[in-house]
């Protein structure tokens, strides 16, 4: 039987995400879709629990991970990159930045496969010493629209703007193009990359929308939610799949 690598992807507290009632015992908790992309590309997924409190535990975890998937959510507290909260900063889950910065170093010293979607490409640089704008339309001139959120009426799989992969890297070999069209859920971006990384993909108005880092390990972070999009897209489902042989390489 082929071996199935174990991908570890955090949670986040139930109590940080918008429109929650009050009242509910506090509780971790992950969209489906992140663990139905993981298994579609011939992992296991794992819930990680955001024990920030016992890093004895935590590491207990993550040694028994072939892999690291990061996945969307709120807002990082701005105070992981030495910066004031900006007025239109969101809610943020101080938990669950402390497990995913500490999980994204030791994978990248270990070099153990890291995947970030969205938010998780947010926390790859900050890990690295980066720093993000808090709020796009008012930090970054000339910004196009990335905010395509649910609550606005959009669908999650809106395909929003195109980004341009750079030549060469993992991505544009991956997705076997130049340009893809992806769906766009956010309102912060990478300001300063953080050491080590390179752009690995720039939408329209210049930001930033993919890094990766150079050598043998992968870590490989983007902007977008190809978690949505890899159920109809093959050239999606690639990049998970990529991902997914990077950690049975490790596991093995």
């Amino acid at each position: 039987m082929k071996y199935r690598p174990t991908i570890g992807i955090p949670t986040q507290t139930l109590q940080a995400i918008d429109g929650i009632p009050g009242g509910l015992p506090a509780s971790w908790v992950m969209n489906q879709r992140y663990f139905y992309a993981a298994t579609d590309a011939g992992a296991v997924p794992w819930m990680v629990p955001l024990i920030h409190d016992d890093p004895d535990t935590l590491r207990c975890v993550y040694e028994r991970l072939d892999g690291i998937l990061l996945a969307g959510g709120v807002d990082m507290e701005p105070a992981r990159y030495h910066e004031m909260p900006h007025p239109k900063l969101g809610n943020t889950d101080p938990a669950r930045d402390a497990v995913e910065l500490q999980l994204a170093e030791w994978a990248i010293e270990d070099g153990k496969p890291l995947l970030g979607l969205c938010r998780g490409l947010q926390v790859i640089n900050v890990a690295l010493g980066g720093t993000l704008h808090q709020d796009l339309e008012d930090q970054l001139p000339n910004a196009i629209k990335h905010d395509y959120f649910p609550t606005a009426g959009f669908e999650r799989d809106h395909l929003a703007h195109e980004v341009e992969l750079a030549g060469g890297s993992r991505l544009a070999t991956a997705f076997g193009a130049g340009r893809v069209t992806v769906n766009s859920m956010h309102h912060q971006g990478l300001k300063r990359l953080g050491h080590d990384l390179i752009p690995a993909a720039f939408a329209p108005d210049g930001l930033v929308e993919a890094v990766e880092r150079p050598g043998d390990g992968f870590v490989v972070g983007v902007q977008w939610h190809p978690e949505v999009l890899e159920v109809k897209d093959p050239r999606t489902r690639h990049l998970f799949h990529t991902f997914t042989e990077a950690a049975a390489r490790f596991g093995r």
